[in-house]
């Protein structure tokens, strides 16, 4: 699908997600919990059959056992992939196991009729297929994740899911049947509502205009929606395929170098700041800390952005605490502990999104008014491990801040460039390059022994971010001289490629390969070679 922009013919190439506030009827929450127990019986249906057939090819048995896993040889076949656990769940739910009842004639004869799953009519089908999906997707990741194909934090086995009144959810994807879509916005004279096959037409809390009209004009199309339940609330997630943003929104080529923004940390919680809007060619360093969430400076030490640290977490503790002693005083199963409970989940629902929506203003700020942006690879992870800080670091949310500037920025086209995780931007001076290694997290101020340099802690890494990224990125004239990705004259720690360089575990003399280490020969250092 496209849309026409100044004449010429524009790509749907980036998926955004709308997330509403659905007020549903009493009998539509019936049925829409009917749907999130159905996803979850699928997935843990699909979870066993997996299993089962794990069990069965590990004990070498036959498919006779296990039909609806099996192939024509007759040996069990484990479903791994979305679709295979689709066609085993789909081969499950129309067998005995499934259901079946017993029917006796007159003459007192019995027999055994094979009823299948007799409630898989009362929801929508697609909810057990994605279910079966997202299984596959998960064996996927636990498995890539135990090969090293997948990055990160260890990936573990999926495991069953367990009843939960106040949570879940379902995914259903949109179809178009003879020219029409399964799921509309604003269907009838409501326009504040969505249509669900199977389910109908559910009001919406919010204003849906914006998402009304892009789909209107053709500039985004429904995939899917997810509903979920969560804080007593049920929300929907509208995943649509959305045009590219209008070339106004982009960043443009610079035509003048960047202005400082002063901005305040209510100002931007209030949505009042107005700065200035450019897309410079220099590189915006992006600082993130605890005292100060982020911290934008050229390389010039121009300060264009300071966000204070909201501390979401920290400053909800105290309620979250009050409500959480709640709930441990009252009776399991009890209808106050529900109530408790309900309270207690609407406080954390309501510490994520003031943190999220700080996040947002900021990730907002930033890609809107620079082209070009560098952050720090922080190991996040392992700064968690730190037990006095790990609350702290958590509730600043470094990362999402990070994914969040990542994509919008791709949205607009600009460049997001991540720093060397080892390089030292807060203990290095700005003005002359000095390391001052004896520097603490109290120091707030950098003062350079060296030249006497004195500039904010945050500021100065800022500036020292975007120093870094202007001499890790090829210009035009060093393209044709040294190639693609040459660093500039002026990289402290890029004077130049190392060749024949090895790392030496063992002491180096003249019987080292005698021993079975290297001599100073094997890693090409001539040790009679006079100093240059």
């Amino acid at each position: 699908m496209s849309w026409w922009v100044d004449g010429r013919m524009a790509r749907m190439p980036r998926h955004t997600s709308f997330r509403f506030c659905l007020d549903p009827s009493v009998e539509q929450e019936r049925v829409l919990s009917r749907h999130v127990g159905a996803a979850r019986f699928a997935f843990n249906q699909a979870l066993r059959l997996h299993k089962d057939a794990r069990t069965a090819a590990r004990r070498g048995q036959s498919a006779n056992s296990l039909p609806e896993v099996g192939d024509v040889s007759g040996a069990v076949r484990v479903p791994w992939t979305g679709f295979d656990l689709i066609n085993a769940f789909n081969a499950w739910k129309r067998s005995e196991a499934a259901g079946r009842r017993f029917l006796v004639d007159p003459t007192g004869t019995a027999r055994v009729e094979v009823t299948g799953l007799v409630w898989q009519d009362r929801v929508l089908a697609q909810v057990f297929e994605e279910a079966c999906v997202d299984l596959g997707r998960g064996l996927k990741a636990s498995t890539d994740s135990r090969t090293g194909a997948r990055k990160g934090p260890k990936v573990g086995s999926p495991r069953f899911k367990r009843k939960n009144p106040t949570g879940g959810s379902f995914r259903i994807r949109n179809k178009t049947n003879s020219g029409r879509a399964s799921i509309r916005l604003g269907d009838g004279d409501r326009l504040r509502s969505v249509r669900l096959p199977k389910i109908g037409v559910l009001r919406m809390r919010e204003c849906t205009r914006r998402l009304r009209r892009m789909i209107a004009t053709g500039r985004a199309r429904i995939l899917s929606v997810t509903v979920s339940r969560g804080a007593n609330r049920w929300w929907i997630s509208i995943t649509v395929e959305a045009a590219d943003l209008h070339p106004a929104h982009q960043h443009p080529e610079a035509r003048h170098t960047p202005q400082p923004v002063e901005t305040d940390e209510a100002e931007i919680r209030d949505g009042r700041t107005q700065p200035t809007r450019h897309g410079g060619k220099g590189w915006v360093g992006v600082d993130r800390g605890l005292h100060v969430l982020a911290v934008a400076g050229t390389r010039d030490g121009v300060e264009v952005l300071r966000v204070t640290n909201q501390r979401a977490f920290r400053r909800g503790l105290p309620r979250l605490r009050r409500l959480s002693k709640a709930v441990s005083r009252k009776k399991k199963g009890s209808k106050n502990r529900k109530k408790a409970v309900v309270r207690l989940g609407r406080q954390h629902a309501r510490i994520r999104d003031r943190r999220r929506h700080v996040l947002h203003q900021v990730s907002n700020q930033l890609v809107k008014n620079h082209a070009r942006l560098v952050l720090e690879d922080l190991n996040i992870t392992g700064m968690t491990r730190n037990r006095k800080l790990s609350r702290a670091i958590s509730d600043a949310a470094w990362g999402e801040l990070a994914r969040q500037i990542t994509y919008k920025q791709a949205w607009r086209h600009g460049q997001v460039l991540l720093a060397d995780r080892w390089y030292p931007s807060s203990k290095t001076c700005s003005a002359c390059g000095t390391l001052r290694k004896d520097l603490t997290l109290k120091d707030r101020v950098f003062e350079c022994w060296s030249c006497g340099h004195v500039m904010d802690r945050d500021l100065n890494a800022a500036v020292n971010l975007a120093a870094w990224a202007e001499n890790h990125t090829p210009t035009a004239e060093d393209t044709g001289v040294a190639g693609r990705g040459a660093a500039r004259v002026g990289d402290r720690q890029a004077a130049g490629p190392v060749k024949n360089a090895h790392r030496q575990d063992t002491p180096t003399h003249p019987d080292a390969p005698r021993l079975g280490g290297k001599g100073l020969d094997d890693v090409g250092t001539n040790q009679t070679a006079p100093a240059a």
